[in-house]
């Protein structure tokens, strides 16, 4: 029997997010931005993050690969996850612009230091963005 893997795909989009995925600098010209690729090959996870400013958080205000240990980021990603994903299902009370999709993630799978690291990462800039708290 084989075992069927599924890839899972998350797009989690802003509410200001535009096609190019660009924003203004302070002088008015346009910096392209790239979605952000949560990716764990050999496990077939992916998640793609196309909100705008990512890129630039995760490149100058998030701490090293080194700085937390996957297991602390696996805990960390396992409770944001938790909240999220509660908020994802209750559209009556959280807003939809922010809480599209549900983020499938298993605590018992390691992902590896790059899919927790980034999604950590994902989390704190989601907080900062947003205004809001996933933690309780």
């Amino acid at each position: 029997m084989k075992l069927l893997k599924n890839v899972f795909t998350l797009i989690i989009f802003s509410l200001f997010i535009s096609s190019c995925a660009s924003y203004p600098t302070k002088d008015k010209t346009k910096i392209k931005e790239e979605p952000v690729v949560i990716a764990n090959e050999k496990l077939e996870y992916e998640i793609i993050i196309i909100d705008q400013g990512f890129t630039t958080f995760l490149n100058t205000q998030a701490r090293t690969r080194e700085y937390y240990s996957n297991t602390y980021l696996r805990n960390k990603n396992r409770r944001y996850v938790l909240v999220w994903n509660s908020r994802v299902r209750n559209p009556q009370r959280f807003s939809t612009n922010i809480y599209e999709n549900i983020i499938d993630y298993n605590p018992s799978i390691d992902y590896g230091l790059e899919v927790n690291y980034k999604l950590f990462w994902y989390f704190k800039f989601a907080e900062q963005k947003y205004k809001m708290r996933l933690e309780n």
